[in-house]
C-alpha cells in the first residue's frame, strides 16, 4: 500500500436541518429594531384619534380655539414620525427576509450538492428547481414584511383595543367580539388553504419539469415534430395548475366577503350604539352619572370620544381585512418549508468514512475483486475482476446496457459495490477520502455537459488558479480542439451556451477530452468520449493520449480503434465479463470481439 495517512475528520452522524428559527436568530438586533420601530410606529397612529377626539371635545365643542394650532402641529409631528418609523421597520423587515431567503438557498443548494447519484436518480431536476427558487421565496417572504405584518396585526390590534376600553367598555366588545368570529374563521381558511398549497407546490414542480426538459430536449422535439405532443402535456398540466390555483381562490372569496362585511359592520354598530349612548347619556341614566361601568376612569362617552373610537375601528378593519391574504401567505410558507426540510433530511448514501485514507500520492493502480453490483432487483454487474497496474491500459467493450459506464460509476463511488471491492493503490475506494478519489480521477463521459461560459472555464472547470494558460493550450492541442477554438472570434474566451449549443458533437467531445488532460490526473477515463468524432481525428487523440507519460487509462469504447492498443481488453456480456486479453489475443479467439472487428472492419 501507498504511504497514506488518516483524515482528522469527526465523527459521521446523521445531520439534521436547521429550523427557521436559527436562520431568524442570525439577525436578532434587525428583528430587534423592527420591533422597537413597530411599537412606536403603532403607538404614534394610535395618537391620531385621541388628538382628532380632542379637536372636537375642546375645539368644535368647547370654543378652545387657541388649542387648534398646537393640535394641528401635533397631528403632523405624529404623521411624520409615523412615516419614518415606518420606514425603518419595512426597510429592515424586508432586509431580514432577503438574507434570510439568502442563507436558506445557500444552505439548500450546498446540501443537494452533497447528496449521492441515487437521489438524483430518484428526483427530477424541475422539483428541484422549484424547492431552490419558489419555496425558498415564499419562506422568505414570510420571514420577512409578511411575518412583519403579522405581528404588527397583532400589535396593533391588542394597542388599538386599550385606547378603545379607554374610551367606553361597551362599544369595545364590539370589536372583540368581531375578531374572535374572524379569527376562527381564519383558523379554518389556513387549515384548508395549507392543503391546497401543498398540491400547487407539487404540481408547479412538475410544470417546472416538463418545462425545463422541453426546453433543454427542444432540438430532439423539432425532430420528431413533437411540437404538438409537448403543447398538449404542457397544456394540460399547466390547466391542473390553474385549477388547483382556481380551488385555493375559491377558499379565499369563501371566507374574504365574511371578513369583508364583518369589518363593514363593525363600523356602523360602533356609530348606532355610541350615538344611542350619547343621545340617551345612556351612562348618566343607569348609574347616576358616574359611567363607571362603560368607561374607563368614570368619565361618560362624549363626542370626541366617539369620533376617536369610529376612528380606532377603522384602524382594527385592516388587520381583519389582511388576515385572509396573511393566512394565505403562511400556508404557502409552511407547506414550503415542509417540502424544503424533506430534502433537507437527505442524507448522502455516499460519504466519506471516519477517519478515511488519504493517499500522500495516487500511483492509479486500479483493482476490480470480484466486483457484483445490483440496482434494486436489476443485476448490473457480476463477478467482474481485473488488475489495471499504474501506467497501463485497459479497454473495455460490451453491448450497450451490459455494465461498462457502470465500471466507471463505481470506481468514482458514485455507488457503491453490492459485492467484492474496488482499489485504488490497494485500498478500498470506500476508506478513501472522496476528495483523494475522485481528485485523482479524470473522465470524459459519454454525456458531455459543458456549462453557459468560456471555454477557458469550461477546460479548467473549478481549478482556474491551477491550471494555466500554456497546460489549458498544451491540452487543447493534445485534444485536438485547439484547431476549432482559434478560429472563434473571442477564441478561449468565447462563451458557449446551454451545454454547448451551437457546437458540434465532436467540437464538444474535444472541448471535455481537453478538460480531462488538462486536469492532468494519474487515472483518466474516457467513457465512449470519441463516439462523435472522425476517425481521423480520433486517431489523432489517441496518438496523444498514447504519448501521456504514467498515466493510468480506461478506455470504454464500441470501436475497435479506440481500445485495440490497450494492454488488456475485457468484453462484457449482460454484466460478466465474456472475454479478455489483448487484441491479438481476442482476434485469436474467435469470438464476440472477432465478430465485433469483423462487422467494423468488413473483414
Amino acid at each position: 500500500m501507498n504511504d497514506s495517512k488518516r483524515a482528522p475528520q469527526k465523527k459521521q452522524r446523521r445531520t439534521r436541518p436547521k429550523p427557521l428559527i436559527a436562520y431568524a436568530l442570525r439577525y436578532w438586533p434587525r428583528y430587534l429594531v423592527v420591533l422597537v420601530t413597530l411599537l412606536i410606529a403603532v403607538s404614534l397612529n394610535a395618537m391620531t384619534p385621541q388628538v382628532l377626539g380632542r379637536i372636537i371635545d375642546d375645539v368644535v365643542v368647547g370654543g378652545k380655539t387657541e388649542m387648534l394650532m398646537s393640535l394641528l402641529i401635533m397631528l403632523v409631528i405624529v404623521g411624520v414620525g409615523h412615516g419614518i418609523f415606518n420606514y425603518i421597520k419595512e426597510y429592515n423587515a424586508d432586509r431580514i427576509g432577503i438574507l434570510v431567503g439568502k442563507d436558506l438557498r445557500r444552505d439548500l443548494f450546498q446540501h443537494i450538492q452533497k447528496l449521492s447519484a441515487s437521489f438524483f436518480s430518484k428526483n427530477n431536476t424541475g422539483e428541484l428547481m422549484a424547492r431552490v427558487k419558489d419555496d425558498v421565496d415564499r419562506v422568505w417572504f414570510i420571514m420577512g414584511f409578511a411575518g412583519m405584518l403579522i405581528f404588527e396585526c397583532v400589535i396593533h390590534s391588542a394597542v388599538t383595543l386599550f385606547f378603545m376600553a379607554r374610551v367606553s367598555l361597551l362599544l369595545t366588545a364590539l370589536p372583540v367580539a368581531i375578531m374572535i368570529v374572524v379569527g376562527i374563521i381564519a383558523l379554518i381558511m389556513e387549515k384548508k388553504l395549507n392543503k391546497c398549497w401543498d398540491d400547487i407546490s407539487n404540481e408547479n414542480a412538475e410544470l417546472t419539469t416538463i418545462a425545463q426538459e422541453n426546453l433543454s430536449g427542444v432540438r430532439t422535439v423539432k425532430a420528431f415534430s413533437r411540437e404538438k405532443y409537448e403543447k398538449q402535456k404542457f397544456a394540460s398540466h399547466n390547466q391542473k395548475y390553474y385549477d388547483l390555483n382556481m380551488n385555493m381562490a375559491r377558499v379565499l372569496i369563501r371566507f374574504h366577503p365574511i371578513i369583508s362585511v364583518a369589518s363593514k359592520l363593525l363600523i356602523t354598530l360602533v356609530i348606532i350604539l355610541g350615538g344611542l349612548i350619547i343621545i340617551f347619556d345612556y351612562n348618566n341614566l343607569t348609574l347616576g352619572g358616574d359611567g363607571a361601568l362603560f368607561s374607563i376612569g368614570g368619565s361618560k362617552l362624549t363626542l370626541g370620544g366617539l369620533t376617536a373610537f369610529v376612528e380606532y375601528a377603522n384602524g382594527i378593519i385592516w388587520p381583519m381585512e389582511c388576515i385572509g391574504w396573511l393566512s394565505n401567505e403562511l400556508a404557502g410558507a409552511i407547506a414550503s418549508n415542509r417540502k424544503i426540510r424533506k430534502i433537507m433530511l437527505e442524507q448522502p448514501e455516499i460519504q466519506s468514512p471516519e477517519d478515511a485514507v488519504v493517499l500522500d500520492e495516487v500511483k492509479g493502480h486500479v483493482t476490480f475483486d470480484n466486483v457484483s453490483f445490483s440496482m434494486g432487483e436489476t443485476e448490473i454487474l457480476r463477478n467482474v475482476s481485473f488488475d489495471l497496474p499504474a501506467g497501463n491500459t485497459i479497454g473495455i467493450m460490451g453491448m450497450t446496457g451490459s455494465g461498462k459506464s457502470t465500471i466507471v460509476n463505481l470506481l468514482e463511488r458514485f455507488y457503491d459495490v453490492t459485492d467484492g471491492s474496488v482499489m485504488l493503490d490497494g485500498v478500498d475506494v470506500r476508506k478513501l477520502s472522496l476528495s483523494t478519489l475522485r481528485g485523482g480521477i479524470s473522465v470524459v463521459s459519454q454525456d458531455v455537459f459543458l456549462f453557459s461560459d468560456s471555454i477557458e472555464e469550461n477546460i479548467k472547470l473549478g481549478s482556474r488558479d491551477r491550471i494555466s494558460a500554456e497546460r489549458m493550450q498544451s491540452a487543447s492541442r493534445s485534444a485536438c480542439a485547439s484547431e476549432f477554438i482559434e478560429k472563434l472570434g473571442s477564441q478561449y474566451e468565447t462563451i458557449i451556451g446551454e451545454r454547448g449549443v451551437g457546437l458540434s458533437g465532436g467540437q464538444k467531445q474535444r472541448i471535455s477530452i481537453a478538460r480531462a488532460i488538462a486536469k492532468n490526473a494519474p487515472i483518466l477515463v474516457l467513457d465512449d468520449a470519441t463516439s462523435a468524432l472522425d476517425m481521423e481525428t480520433e486517431h489523432d487523440i489517441q496518438r496523444s493520449l498514447g504519448q501521456l507519460q504514467d498515466v493510468t487509462k480506461i478506455i470504454i469504447a464500441h470501436r475497435i480503434s479506440a481500445v485495440k492498443d490497450a494492454d488488456e481488453i475485457i468484453v462484457l456480456d449482460n454484466g460478466s465479463i465474456a472475454e479478455r486479453g489483448t487484441h491479438d489475443q481476442l482476434m485469436a479467439m474467435d469470438g464476440r470481439y472477432r465478430e465485433t472487428y469483423n462487422a467494423q472492419y468488413g473483414a
